[in-house]
């Protein structure tokens, strides 16, 4: 028989345990509803969490929610700003990370607060030191909306605005990147691990490089993949690179380097950029050379006849087009190829 002490000592236990069990909480909904919104702008990923509180029929604005005090922007903890590059909103320069969200609303404007505390339960602990930024925001009459409600509007490559709704009100802001600063250093962080093994990688990042604005670095990438071994589309692009530049000579010979070594493929994607930038002739001249060199390939004099159909010679085109027709490899080709010369006129 255990001693009475002990018999004591586990009574307790027992009754301890039993009412700290009573003390766990269930989980259960919450009256106003979790949610988030979020919007890709290039590289940069931008996300709102927030509560849904609902009107109920209440008066809101200058009620539920006092004037010249500072709100939570929403219900329960304070909204939460992601934002993953630098960005800024309402003019405010900020670097990426997580901000809580408040807003100060008189009975005339709106201001958007931007705290770097972003753990506070609702703004009961704000608290303006914490401020990283104040920004006027935009309101305007809308639609009823019962539960508030966040979005992401109107986003480009490299903004959108951010909107809360509710009852019959829009309060926004706009956000801001910089998209292609924000890319060309991801691309250059990537150059520095597996990719830079490989020409693919330079030429991919020398392409973007090109087309958003930033040749002498496209210059610089381009001959890091054509280090890593010669490729029709890095020498074609340095040729394009080194024409902008006003070097005639290197393009043309970078040109021809690539032409030595391109592919049917190659040069059927050439003459139709090419045709796309209005040097029909240009195109022309180089769809003929891939029928030469590939005389059984039936989509080479499709692509000529295409040419030739821009450049107006009809006869040159129909020709071309019914030597597609003769070697085509399947009967929705055929087809379409038909219905092309019974067209051309």
């Amino acid at each position: 028989m255990l001693p009475r002490f002990l018999l004591t000592a586990g009574l307790t236990l027992v009754t301890v345990s039993a009412a700290s069990a009573q003390n766990v909480p269930l989980t259960l909904p919450r009256e106003s509803q979790p949610a988030t919104v979020s919007q890709g702008i290039g590289l940069t990923d931008i996300s709102v969490s927030y509560h849904r509180p609902a009107v109920k029929g209440r008066k809101v604005w200058g009620g539920l929610v006092p004037f010249d005090v500072v709100w939570r922007a929403g219900a329960n903890e304070n909204t939460v700003l992601t934002v993953t590059s630098p960005f800024t909103i309402g003019g405010a320069a900020l670097p990426a990370g997580r901000y809580g969200l408040h807003f100060l609303p008189t009975a005339t404007s709106w201001t958007l607060i931007v705290s770097r505390q972003a753990n506070n339960w609702g703004s009961f602990s704000y608290h303006p030191s914490d401020d990283a930024a104040r920004v006027p925001a935009r309101t305007r009459a809308a639609e009823f909306v019962e539960h508030l409600q966040y979005s992401m509007d109107n986003p480009t490559d490299s903004s959108v605005t951010l909107t809360m709704r509710w009852e019959r009100l829009a309060v926004s802001a706009p956000i801001t990147v910089n998209s292609r600063d924000v890319v060309l250093d991801s691309i250059a962080q990537q150059l520095h691990g597996i990719p830079q093994f490989f020409p693919q990688g330079w030429l991919e990042a020398a392409e973007w490089a090109a087309a958003n604005g930033f040749p002498e670095q496209a210059d610089r990438w381009a001959d890091s993949s054509l280090l890593r071994g010669p490729s029709f589309g890095a020498l074609e692009l340095k040729a394009q690179v080194l024409e902008r530049q006003g070097d005639a000579a290197g393009a043309k010979a970078a040109h021809d380097r690539a032409l030595a070594i391109a592919t049917e493929a190659d040069i059927n994607r050439l003459g139709y950029r090419l045709l796309q930038q209005g040097k029909t002739d240009e195109a022309i001249a180089l769809f003929r050379q891939n029928t030469r060199n590939y005389p059984r390939s039936w989509n080479t004099f499709d692509s000529l006849g295409e040419a030739l159909a821009a450049k107006g010679d009809i006869k040159g085109a129909r020709a071309s087009y019914e030597k597609a027709l003769a070697m085509a490899p399947d009967e929705p080709q055929r087809a379409r190829i038909r219905q092309i010369l019974a067209g051309l006129k």
